[in-house]
């Protein structure tokens, strides 16, 4: 095949997957909302232990007269429950087929332009995109995160919209200054660790649902079906910080180490402060703080999430804010 028709191949898959990637976050939206309106349809039950956000165990009363529910709603109750579990599993399985599509139109955009595929905004947008979604995939075979399903392919179908129908640009050879081994490892890790830092950011805003929903029960409130369905605050908490805890090293590694070798190669500097490098630096202090706050000061819960959703929203300046509004080495605006 030649680069023209790997260029046709992986025009075509790209938005093939982000359609793919939009159809499993209708199917994970209608789980969420069937598991909304189950509420209506069944009471808490008295006496349910529940896992506060401290850890300790407490039991919820319940409001009166929730204690016992008919025949009847229990029927009802399972088949929702039945319907909210096949939405998620047709989730799933879209965004399997959307990421084998999507991983097949990096590959051929590569083989199209005969290098690695970031070289400019749009390869590097639908790579990052990639990475969210293959560290989604792992952690839902590792953790069972499939309950993540709805934040993540809306995050990623966005990304790709966003990149084929704003950032496109036609497949070309690089830039003296990007050819650089070190530029594959730099870039390679720093795609890696924002998956990651993605995914951890709203495994942190679940939490944060997640923990309200479980104090208001415990003061005698009801919780929908949907959020039922999701693992003890607790046990999300844990979850952010091992997504966390492994994307840390990898950004550190890639955007302070790897990041400035070639910086030297590119422009005979190790560090020239540009925006990039300064909102990539801050990033990293972010996280750092985040982990060291865990660490030493014992921060779990809710201050922890509060940091590492800001770590989120910062690395997702650096990644579009500073890419396509500031001006520097290594953004595209005005390009």
């Amino acid at each position: 095949m030649t680069p023209e028709t790997y260029a046709q191949v992986s025009n075509l898959l790209v938005p093939t997957a982000t359609v793919i990637y939009a159809l499993a976050m209708v199917s994970h939206a209608l789980e969420w909302a069937m598991g909304r309106a189950a509420v209506a349809k069944t009471a808490d039950v008295k006496g349910e232990v529940l896992v506060a956000a401290d850890g300790s165990e407490q039991t919820s009363s319940g409001p009166a007269g929730t204690a016992a529910v008919g025949d009847s709603a229990d029927v009802t109750s399972e088949s929702r429950t039945e319907r909210m579990e096949a939405a998620s599993r047709v989730g799933l399985l879209l965004t399997w087929l959307a990421f084998v599509l999507h991983l097949g139109g990096v590959v051929t955009r590569g083989l199209a332009a005969e290098r690695v595929p970031w070289g400019n905004m749009y390869e590097f947008s639908i790579t990052a995109s990639l990475a969210v979604a293959a560290v989604y995939l792992i952690f839902v075979h590792r953790y069972r995160l499939q309950w993540l399903g709805l934040g993540v392919t809306l995050v990623v179908a966005a990304v790709l919209g966003l990149a084929t129908l704003a950032l496109y640009t036609p497949a070309g050879p690089l830039v003296p200054a990007l050819h650089s081994y070190w530029l594959v490892i730099h870039v390679s890790a720093a795609a890696i660790s924002g998956g990651a830092f993605t995914v951890g950011g709203l495994v942190s805003v679940l939490y944060l649902i997640k923990a309200r929903a479980e104090r208001r029960v415990l003061a005698g409130g009801t919780m929908s079906a949907s959020l039922r369905r999701l693992p003890s605050a607790e046990a999300m908490d844990g979850t952010a910080y091992k997504v966390l805890a492994f994307a840390f090293p990898l950004w550190t590694f890639g955007v302070l180490v790897a990041g400035p070798i070639w910086a030297e190669y590119a422009w005979g500097r190790y560090w020239g402060w540009d925006p990039k490098e300064v909102w990539s630096l801050v990033t990293w202090v972010v996280y750092a703080a985040y982990l060291h706050a865990r660490a030493t000061a014992g921060w779990r819960g809710r201050r922890a999430a509060t940091i590492a959703i800001v770590g989120w929203f910062v690395f997702i300046f650096n990644f579009v804010g500073v890419n396509l509004l500031v001006s520097g080495l290594h953004s595209y605006a005005g390009v």
